[in-house]
């Protein structure tokens, strides 16, 4: 896992963002999740334990969910890498709700034909196809 890396943020709103506006609830709030800075590399979330235990269960649901399977690589064809994104989640109050960590494929290096011949579609939550089938109805 030492080989992942998570690109730190280029713009961040504090640079942008005042919050002389905001009542103080909403400033309360935005100090609190303002304060927690998810880790910009591996070595900075490998370092923490929360940090690796949502590693560790988001390749728990990848194996889960069998969302691939280990094969030979063909001869000539480069491996696809991959990265790992940090995001803590939060409640309405401001509250830690969970630290997510998800393991992304870089499939930017390939060229259809050469590399895939098969494009790859993300699968909707079941909410959203509900929302869109109710839409679909009230507009006939």
């Amino acid at each position: 896992m030492e080989d992942y890396v998570a690109y730190p943020v280029r713009h961040p709103i504090s640079k942008y963002l005042s919050y002389k506006n905001f009542a103080f609830t909403h400033t309360a709030f935005l100090s609190k999740i303002s304060a927690i800075q998810d880790p910009q590399t591996f070595q900075e979330a490998n370092s923490s334990d929360v940090w690796r235990n949502a590693m560790q269960e988001e390749l728990n649901a990848l194996a889960e969910n069998s969302t691939w399977s280990i094969v030979p690589l063909p001869k000539g064809k480069k491996a696809v890498g991959c990265r790992w994104i940090y995001k803590t989640k939060f409640n309405a109050d401001g509250s830690v709700e969970r630290r997510k960590a998800r393991l992304v494929a870089q499939g930017f290096p390939q060229e259809y034909g050469m590399d895939y011949k098969e494009t790859f579609a993300p699968v909707a939550k079941m909410t959203t196809v509900r929302v869109l089938l109710s839409v679909a109805i009230n507009n006939g």
